[in-house]
């Protein structure tokens, strides 16, 4: 019977407690996933429902990643069961705790201003935006922003970064580029700008007014609404109004 409480497991081999990349990597972009659907939910239908649940299941999560035991996190058992048939990967545990105790921070912090608070604004954009960069880079690149926060804070050596990343190395063959691959993606993306006013587009259809915009609106109805000035600096007045209500 394993543990209730731990962090990482021991492996004979290594000094450090370690854990799956390819389960942490599954579970990062499960958590990728349904944070997206989330965020444009709110941002695209002004519902911020979904965002409240997703933050409460992320601080959950984090918080037995963090405090109890990495196996016993939903979203790294649902990565378990995805790459069940792969072969592990084995990266040292104290990096991955620093990187989701920052993971724990930022949940915690969306909880006040979101759950709590029900603020919205550019703070919570800001921390969203952010945690959706970090879950980003884990899954499709293989990249630990935190681990290698890590790395430039400890006094101690790192141990088993993905792909070896903490280890002087030079790149293979298979790894290095000649001119024209790195200005390939620079042709590719020139060739689409070129070819998109081609494209046409639908005919743009505007925001039909909601029922019942004529009648009165109260003093505190009218205050509530008033587009801040941050929103109208950024031209952001319509998507206030749609994420407050206000359309």
């Amino acid at each position: 019977m394993s543990a209730l409480f731990g962090f990482g497991e021991r492996v004979e081999a290594h000094s450090v407690p370690v854990l799956n990349e390819r389960e942490v990597r599954a579970g990062a972009g499960i958590m990728f996933a349904v944070a997206v659907v989330a965020f444009m939910n709110a941002w695209f239908a002004g519902d911020f429902t979904p965002t409240k649940l997703v933050i409460v299941a992320f601080l959950l999560d984090f918080t037995i990643r963090v405090l109890i035991n990495p196996r016993w996190s939903p979203s790294l058992i649902l990565g378990r069961i995805a790459v069940r048939g792969q072969r592990p990967e084995l990266v040292g545990a104290p990096q991955k705790r620093f990187a989701w105790t920052i993971g724990l921070l930022l949940a915690g912090a969306m909880l006040w201003l979101v759950v709590i608070r029900d603020v919205r604004g550019p703070i919570n954009l800001g921390i969203c935006l952010l945690c959706l960069v970090l879950l980003f880079f884990e899954s499709v690149f293989g990249i630990c922003i935190g681990c290698r926060l890590h790395r430039l804070l400890s006094r101690k050596k790192t141990e088993l970064c993905p792909g070896d990343a903490c280890e002087t190395r030079e790149h293979s063959e298979i790894q290095r580029l000649s001119a024209g691959q790195v200005a390939a993606p620079v042709v590719f993306a020139v060739a689409l700008w070129a070819v998109a006013p081609l494209l046409g587009g639908g005919t743009h259809r505007p925001m039909v007014p909601e029922a019942g915009a004529g009648r009165p609106v109260s003093p505190e109805e009218e205050a509530r609404c008033r587009v801040p000035d941050f929103a109208k600096a950024i031209g952001h007045e319509e998507k206030w109004k749609l994420h407050n209500g206000c359309n």
